[in-house]
């Protein structure tokens, strides 16, 4: 007996099929063409006081160097395991008229008190009297938040009236749920000590957090606008933090 062959069985074609995890969003062409310009011991070494200007800074094992690398060009900013040996205001160009600062890290070095003071004191002026500073990046791991240190920081960005965006790095460390509470505790907190600031999760690892990152970055840099430079007096504080080295520890 002959055999018949059975027919496959058809199915309606797939309209959409998922590929996996959303890509990641696209670099800026702007912050991709980030270099390094210099990096400066004190104010006076700093470059001319034109232009935009928004720093970055956190404690040493606070992931600032990666997080700079994810917003930026890779290895722009230098990472390391062995915080506390270098204490430069480093420069980063955008443009002719933009720039990207990495403040000295914080909370780990090991030097004299008196070096201790004057790196704090370089810090403080350097908040409080750079005219082209328009924004403040605070980089807090996200399982150690509003440390004394940062708080430091806080108030003098808060006297300055500058804008300010708290990144809670390492965000891929706690699960979601978790993530999201401590995020609501820190805007809290900051707002029970009357501080305006913009709060959100960033991992380097996973580059989660960029866009909303580039987007506040463009409106302090006044992206795609023209502004004049605001006229203001010198203020004059010391920053009581302990600077560190601008490679910046992960772990």
């Amino acid at each position: 007996m002959r055999r018949v062959k059975k027919k496959k069985a058809t199915h309606p074609p797939i309209i959409y099929q998922p590929q996996g995890k959303p890509s990641a969003a696209k670099q800026p062409s702007l912050y991709a063409q980030a270099e390094y310009l210099l990096s400066a011991p004190s104010l006076k070494e700093c470059p001319e006081d034109t232009g935009w200007e928004v720093a970055f800074a956190g404690r040493s094992n606070a992931g600032k160097s990666s997080a700079l690398n994810c917003l930026t060009s890779a290895r722009l900013a230098r990472t390391s395991k062995t915080p506390g040996r270098t204490q430069l205001i480093n420069f980063f160009s955008l443009d002719d008229q933009r720039r990207l600062v990495d403040l000295p890290g914080y909370g780990y070095a090991k030097v004299p008190e008196a070096m201790r003071r004057q790196w704090g004191e370089q810090l403080g002026r350097y908040i409080l009297e750079r005219q082209a500073l328009r924004g403040f990046v605070l980089l807090m791991d996200i399982r150690h938040p509003l440390t004394d240190y940062d708080w430091q920081l806080i108030q003098v960005a808060h006297q300055r009236d500058l804008h300010l965006l708290v990144l809670l790095t390492k965000s891929d460390k706690l699960k979601r749920g978790p993530a999201k509470n401590q995020l609501l505790v820190v805007q809290q907190q900051l707002e029970a000590e009357g501080i305006p600031a913009q709060v959100a999760l960033f991992s380097s690892l996973k580059s989660e957090g960029c866009a909303p990152v580039w987007r506040w970055l463009d409106q302090q840099l006044e992206v795609g606008a023209s502004a004049e430079i605001a006229s203001e007096a010198p203020l004059e504080a010391s920053l009581e933090s302990v600077p560190e080295d601008h490679d910046t520890a992960d772990d």
